[in-house]
């Protein structure tokens, strides 16, 4: 299954699609990117810190953070359609029903041969395990929340949003 054009199938020479990084790599990100807290200053800053990111890159994007099935921020960039907000909550779905990363989802089942489309009995016009949703996963409490990009090839949405929490906790 694909984005299609609206969620970033042409990929400009800044993003070169690569393989799945292994499970493994990716889990390690979950455990290492953990939150203290998660206020609506975080959110914003949060939010804010994508916001530059994606200007620096160009790249057609929109932004979403919930908490707590509120939405603490949105961000709708340039080239960005209303397609990006569509995956935005079938991404976040994903991480809300999982506890994980959309992208991580989409990678257990293509571990074990199949899809999520496939083999979740989830609907697919409602939850999308794609890149690009990471949960708030907040010490001594759990997930709360997802911070989710949407408009690049999947990894490279995925890559967006790890890099940004990356940053945002390094300066916590």
């Amino acid at each position: 299954m694909t984005h299609g054009k609206a969620h970033g199938a042409e990929i400009t020479p800044k993003f070169q699609p690569e393989l799945t990084p292994p499970l493994a790599e990716l889990e390690a990100q979950e455990r290492r990117l953990v939150f203290r807290g998660f206020t609506h200053d975080d959110a914003w800053a949060l939010g804010s810190l994508l916001v530059e990111m994606a200007r620096e890159r160009q790249a057609p994007v929109a932004i979403d953070i919930h908490r707590s099935g509120q939405q603490l921020f949105h961000a709708a960039l340039p080239g960005s359609t209303p397609d990006n907000d569509a995956w935005i909550a079938r991404k976040r779905r994903v991480v809300e029903r999982y506890g994980t990363s959309s992208y991580i989802v989409g990678a257990r089942f293509r571990a074990k041969g199949t899809t999520f489309e496939d083999s979740s009995r989830l609907d697919p016009d409602t939850y999308a395990a794609h890149g690009g949703s990471f949960p708030i996963n907040v010490e001594g409490v759990g997930v709360i929340g997802s911070v989710t990009v949407s408009g690049l090839p999947q990894l490279e949405d995925h890559r967006m949003v790890v890099a940004a929490v990356e940053q945002f906790l390094e300066k916590r």
